[in-house]
């Protein structure tokens, strides 16, 4: 496989993730909005940038011809993104998806990955929550990618392979970056404020390294088609509840940061199993969480993350209310 087609290349997940394909020597096809900008994405000859909708389904047809593999990361991503206009959420998230599935088969292509939501599970009491344990979305951001896990299923053939990853929040430092996702925001706070409010903190949290999450995609692009068909795989680092996370910030950043803990209501708390997908195809995220923080505190240093508590290009819900998105 050659000609890799990427939705959502120019954001936070693809903005690492396209280059490694390039040095890895793919053609790659990027298709996005480009709502943070066109400059989180390298110039380069083997990659053709669109500005484009994935709902345009005569774009889609033009620029799938002759492409090998699609990994779809393209969403209105996160809860609070997605309330702010519902349609268009539903728009993106689950009438799209669909089409994009469907015209992906008819043009040839091999391979589709999809990048679901370890949300799908809802809250669940059990330790760990594997693959196999009944989906209870909370929200219909989460209850859409659960949708789109079953629309894609029954397109799974000889020669159209799917496969679905369910991830767990994704964290360390990307071009595009994102500071609205739970170790980010305590880095950033850490960084800049130093001082850490810690909603509750007993709550679990599931992370993965963005160098994980990206090799995993890079993975399943080489992997014979009889060992990902069909399949549906959680991936994740440990979970650590809030609290661990915020300590784990300050152990990296200094002791002179404060970790402050208020009381909440939000007493969501998620623990997912990876264990499934190192028993089938040997992955394990081997990046820690203080190497996120690590990785993000080099960035700082360095100047590369500018205004990091104003600028709305690392917060989706500050930039889609700026944009008026639809």
């Amino acid at each position: 496989m050659k000609n890799i087609f990427i939705t959502g290349g120019a954001g936070y997940v693809g903005s690492v993730l396209v280059p490694k394909l390039l040095d890895k020597g793919y053609n790659v096809t990027v298709l996005d909005l480009m709502i943070y900008g066109e400059e989180v994405l390298p110039k380069h000859e083997r990659l053709n940038a669109v500005k484009g909708d994935i709902r345009d389904q005569a774009l889609l047809r033009k620029l799938l011809a002759g492409q090998d593999a699609v990994i779809h990361l393209a969403c209105i991503s996160n809860d609070p993104s997605f309330e702010l206009n519902p349609e268009l959420g539903k728009g993106i998230n689950l009438d799209a998806f669909e089409p994009l599935v469907r015209i992906s088969k008819e043009s040839g292509v091999q391979r589709f990955i999809y990048a679901s939501s370890s949300s799908v599970y809802g809250i669940k009491e059990e330790p760990n929550v594997t693959e196999d344990m009944v989906l209870e979305p909370l929200t219909d951001y989460s209850k859409f990618k659960m949708m789109c896990e079953e629309i894609l299923a029954p397109f799974q053939s000889d020669d159209f392979t799917t496969v679905t990853i369910r991830p767990a929040t994704v964290c360390g430092y990307g071009k595009r970056l994102r500071l609205d996702l739970s170790v980010n925001i305590l880095t950033n706070l850490a960084v800049n404020k130093g001082e850490i409010t810690v909603f509750g903190g007993t709550q679990k949290r599931p992370n993965i390294h963005i160098e994980d999450m990206t090799d995993l995609y890079v993975q399943l692009l080489v992997l014979p088609k009889e060992r990902i068909a069909g399949k549906i795989w959680n991936a994740g680092y440990d979970n650590f509840t809030i609290s661990e996370i915020a300590g784990m910030v300050r152990n990296v950043i200094g002791d002179h940061v404060r970790i402050v803990t208020t009381p909440t209501d939000d007493l969501r708390s998620y623990h997912v199993s990876s264990e499934k997908i190192k028993k089938d195809i040997g992955f394990v995220a081997t990046h820690s969480l203080e190497d996120a923080v690590r990785d993000l505190k080099r960035a700082f240093d360095a100047g590369a993350i500018p205004d990091s508590l104003n600028d709305d290009r690392y917060f989706n819900v500050k930039r889609m209310q700026r944009i008026h998105l639809n």
